[in-house]
């Protein structure tokens, strides 16, 4: 039988089931149903362990992508058993909340996988901090690809998402060398819908340095038995092997007509913008320290050496934020678009005081319709502009819920005792930025931490 999500299921019909976990997982445990902004696709999975439209506790988020990591590291090593069951017990208490910290416990255990030349790719934006994890867990390269233009670094191939709401990826490593090898490649999502966009991207990269070996990784996959085969196709075209991992696979069932039916009904009309403003407390501006040549992430490339003066630079700034957030005990840690892994490693940090409780998200490009209804992911939608623009976006942006989580399918809005903002140095300031518009609208104490460059020691 299907199990039905909340409003979602019960309005439009929009229903998942379940084929098969590694790790006793189900799709009803790892995401809610949304609706989208888009006229390709009415459905959004929302993840309830990624920290993009929902906040989470950064354990959980961190727990389950190296949990993907180390099922990769199992492929890699052509392990088809079953998985220990203290990976069945940890995963469970870690997304159910009852230990969230417990599949961290377990995988500092399990040794890094060592193999040669492996380089990690995430997807922007939603999967940029999962796919860094993932690599983290694999001791190997990492590179996400990119919607962002800015800067010097030259893009090195362009492939497309058909069915996002921007469609255009870019890929810049720094230096170029870092897609060179021969090594696995593997390619992380949250979500593996069809498969189209990451053997997009196996072709790209198959064109500028070929491998003999891709592996497709996300916290569900939905793909169709149609979509595998495809799969198998471009596998036996371009003459490399393409496996696919996942924590849970299974099947998302969406009536005929729904996405037209979206589209008539709700509109414009039918989204929730952030509602009636409250009184805000205003935001403070904190210029945290970061060093000038240490990356931030892995939009330019992250390779194993820099590991360890990053985890140093991430310790150093977060005993500032920790200063900075002074008594406030419910915080909520925002990370940016792409800029998603160096703020919930932020958070992971905080998190480790015992007098403190932090959940991290992320603001988004991504439409979709906030409608507060019980039973419905999406309450709330807060816009705000930011300078970073390409040809693909205007300056829109859109931050969803930034609520405390209330602990049930319901989301009412709980707020933070403070929102921290990590921003990279494209927030803009005023009213119509993230920290006046979060502000405003939630009425919390909201600190505007700018990654500032300084230099190293």
């Amino acid at each position: 039988m299907p199990d039905t999500l909340g409003w979602v299921a019960d309005e439009y019909g929009i229903t998942l089931r379940d084929k098969a976990s590694p790790v006793g997982l189900t799709m009803a445990g790892l995401i809610e149903v949304g609706l989208r902004r888009n006229p390709r696709r009415a459905q959004l999975l929302v993840s309830t362990v990624l920290g993009k439209h929902l906040a989470a506790d950064p354990r959980v988020i961190t727990g389950t992508g190296r949990l993907l990591g180390a099922l990769v590291a199992r492929a890699l090593d052509g392990q088809d058993g079953d998985v220990p069951e203290s990976w069945v017990s940890a995963a469970g208490s870690t997304v159910s909340g009852d230990d969230p910290g417990a599949l961290i416990d377990l995988l500092d255990t399990v040794p890094a996988a060592a193999h040669h030349g492996v380089l990690t790719f995430g997807f922007a934006e939603t999967a940029t901090s999962l796919g860094h994890l993932v690599a983290d867990q694999l001791g190997s390269a990492y590179l996400h690809s990119t919607r962002r233009r800015d800067g010097a670094v030259p893009v090195t191939a362009e492939f497309t998402e058909p069915h996002s709401h921007a469609t255009g990826h870019l890929l810049r490593p720094d230096p170029p060398g870092l897609l060179d090898g021969d090594g696995p490649v593997v390619l992380v999502d949250d979500e593996l819908s069809t498969g189209r966009t990451a053997l997009n991207v196996i072709e790209a990269l198959h064109a500028v340095a070929p491998r003999r070996r891709y592996v497709l990784a996300g916290l569900v996959d939905v793909r169709s038995e149609r979509d595998d085969a495809n799969r198998a196709a471009v596998a036996d075209r371009l003459g490399c092997h393409i496996d696919v991992v996942s924590l849970v696979r299974g099947e998302i069932v969406v009536p005929a007509g729904v996405v037209d039916r979206v589209a008539a009904e709700l509109g414009d009309a039918g989204i929730v913008p952030a509602g009636q403003p409250k009184t805000a407390t205003g935001h403070t501006r904190l210029e945290l320290p970061w060093p000038v040549d240490e990356p931030t992430g892995g939009r330019h490339g992250f390779r194993p050496a820099d590991r360890e003066a990053f985890d140093a630079a991430v310790r150093s700034a977060a005993a500032a934020l920790a200063t900075a957030a002074g008594p406030a005990e419910r915080v909520l840690v925002l990370g940016t678009e792409e800029l998603m892994y160096l703020p919930l490693r932020l958070a992971l940090d905080l998190a480790g005081d015992p007098l403190r409780q932090m959940v991290f998200q992320s603001t988004t490009r991504s439409p979709v319709h906030a409608i507060d209804r019980p039973g419905y992911p999406v309450r709330r939608r807060i816009d705000f502009h930011s300078a970073v623009l390409d040809e693909q976006d205007p300056a829109s942006r859109h931050v969803y819920n930034v609520s405390w989580p209330g602990g049930s399918v319901d989301h009412a809005l709980h707020e933070a005792d403070l929102i921290i903002v990590i921003d990279d140095g494209h927030a803009l300031p005023g009213p119509q930025g993230v920290a006046e518009s979060v502000a405003a609208a939630t009425g919390t104490a909201v600190l505007l931490a700018v990654l500032t460059p300084r230099p190293s020691r």
